[in-house]
C-alpha cells in the first residue's frame, strides 16, 4: 500500500491480488499464448465475466446467424421487464395465434392456451421453445414485430455493432445475424441477472403440471464442471452454436461458439475455451488494506474515521509474476464540517503501469463545524456532566 498525503507523503507498499465483481476500469488480457488452441468452428469467443475482458478470438466480429442464442437478448428484455413490475413471475400468459405457429423447437403451445410466465422461461431456456418467445415478447411488447424493435435497441446499447435482429427466437431470416463477440456481451449481460441461472442448470424438468417433459439442449449441464449454462442453438444456416458460462475458483467464463458443423463439436470446442481461460488466468483480490482516521480543522472532533468498499477483482494470468498494488490517496487534513459517506480520497488499484480501478475512500462519521453555538452546547454539556453527583473531577 502506497499512501499519499498533501504536503507530508507516507510511503508503504502493499500487494493486493483481487475478488469479483465490476471495477471502474480494467486492465488489458494479460498476455497468454493461445497455441494449442485449435477449434474446428469457424467463430468463437471467450470472455471474462467480470471485467468483459477478451481471453481468445476467432473470426470475434464476423457477422452470422446464431439460430437460438438470439434468444439470450429475447431473455435480457423478458428479466428486465420483471424487475421493472412490467411482468411477474405469476402472470398468466395467453397464446396468440402467432406464437402458437412457431415452427422448430417448441412447446406445442395451443392458441389460447395459458401459461405462467415461470413457465414460458423455462421452455424457452431448457427446451428452446420458439412459441415461447414469442409469447414472452408479445407480453413485453405487444407484438413481436414492437419486440424486435427493443431487442436491437438494447443491442446498440450494450455496443453489439455486429447485430442485427429480425426475430425473437432465431429462426433462420434473412439479416438476422450477430457476431461470436456480440454474443458474449449479451450473454454477460444476462447473467447479471443471477435468477437466470435458476433455469439454465436445469437438466430434465417438467410444465403443464408434469404432462410435458423438458431435457436441456445443453448436454455440458450434465458433463463440465462448474457449467452455470447458458443458451445452444442449431439451425441450418447457423450450423450448431453454443455460449456456454461457467464457474471456477471465483472467476466466471463465457465461450461462445458458432457455426460448429454439429453438436460433439460444439460442445468439444465450449469445453476447449474453457479449460483454456480456467488453466491460464485468475482473479485475485487483497484485504483492503487498514486506514487512517483523517485529521479535521475546525471540527468539534479533530479526528475522523475512514472506510472503504473492498476492490473489486483483477484479472491477471496465472503465471504471472506481477500483482496488483494499492495506492491509498488522501489528503492530510479536512476541514469542517463533514458528513458520513463524505468522499475524501481514493484507493487506486494499479496493475503493471495501469490504474484499473478506483475505489472512494469515504467519511465513516459525522464531524459538526465548531460555531459559538455548539461550542457553548459542549461547554454546558461537559460543565453539567462533571457536577452530576459521582462524576469524576
Amino acid at each position: 500500500m502506497r499512501i499519499r498525503t498533501g504536503k507530508k507523503k507516507r510511503v508503504a507498499a502493499v500487494l493486493l491480488t483481487a475478488a469479483l465483481i465490476f471495477g471502474v476500469a480494467v486492465p488489458l488480457a494479460p498476455d497468454v499464448s493461445a497455441e494449442g488452441l485449435d477449434l474446428p468452428v469457424p467463430a468463437a469467443v471467450l470472455m471474462e465475466f467480470s471485467t468483459g475482458e477478451v481471453l481468445y478470438e476467432k473470426s470475434a466480429h464476423a457477422q452470422r446467424p446464431c439460430a437460438s442464442i438470439t434468444k439470450v437478448m429475447t431473455l435480457l428484455l423478458v428479466f428486465e421487464a420483471i424487475d421493472s413490475g412490467a411482468l411477474h413471475m405469476d402472470d398468466m400468459l395467453t397464446a396468440s395465434a402467432h406464437a402458437a405457429g412457431m415452427g422448430g423447437s417448441d412447446i406445442w403451445l395451443k392458441e389460447g392456451e395459458q401459461m405462467s410466465v415461470d413457465d414460458l422461461i423455462k421452455a424457452c431456456v431448457v427446451m428452446s421453445a420458439n412459441d415461447a418467445a414469442v409469447a414472452l415478447a408479445e407480453a413485453v411488447a405487444g407484438t413481436e414485430e414492437a419486440f424486435v424493435e427493443r431487442m436491437n435497441a438494447r443491442a446498440a446499447e450494450l455496443g453489439m455493432a455486429d447485430t442485427t435482429f429480425k426475430n425473437c427466437n432465431g429462426l433462420d431470416e434473412d439479416g438476422h445475424l450477430t457476431s461470436a463477440y456480440d454474443v458474449a456481451v449479451m450473454s454477460r449481460a444476462l447473467m447479471a441477472h443471477e435468477k437466470i441461472f435458476d433455469y439454465t442448470t436445469i437438466w430434465i424438468d417438467y410444465v403443464r403440471d408434469g404432462e410435458t417433459q423438458l431435457v436441456n439442449t445443453n448436454k455440458l449441464v450434465r458433463t463440465y464442471n462448474g457449467i452455470k449454462g447458458l443458451k445452444t442453438g442449431t439451425t441450418s444456416a447457423a450450423g450448431s452454436c453454443i455460449s456456454a458460462a461457467a464457474e471456477r475458483n471465483g472467476m466466471t467464463l463465457i465461450g461462445v461458439v458458432l457455426g460448429a458443423d454439429n453438436t460433439n463439436d460444439r460442445f468439444s470446442a465450449a469445453a476447449s475455451l474453457l479449460d483454456y481461460g480456467f488453466a491460464n488466468w485468475k482473479i485475485t483480490a487483497p484485504e483492503l488494506p487498514e486506514l487512517p482516521q483523517m485529521a479535521v480543522s475546525g471540527g468539534m472532533r479533530d479526528m475522523v474515521r475512514l472506510e472503504a468498499a473492498a476492490p473489486a477483482g483483477v484479472l491477471t494470468a496465472v503465471s504471472g509474476e506481477t500483482a496488483p498494488q494499492a495506492v491509498v490517496e488522501l489528503p492530510e487534513r479536512i476541514d469542517a464540517p463533514v458528513q458520513a459517506g463524505q468522499q475524501v480520497g481514493k484507493i487506486r488499484i494499479v496493475y503493471g503501469e495501469e490504474t484499473v480501478q478506483e475505489v472512494p475512500i469515504t467519511a465513516a462519521e459525522d464531524v459538526q463545524a465548531i460555531t459559538f453555538r455548539s461550542a457553548l452546547e459542549y461547554l454546558l454539556s461537559w460543565f453539567f456532566s462533571a457536577r452530576a453527583p459521582g462524576a469524576a473531577v
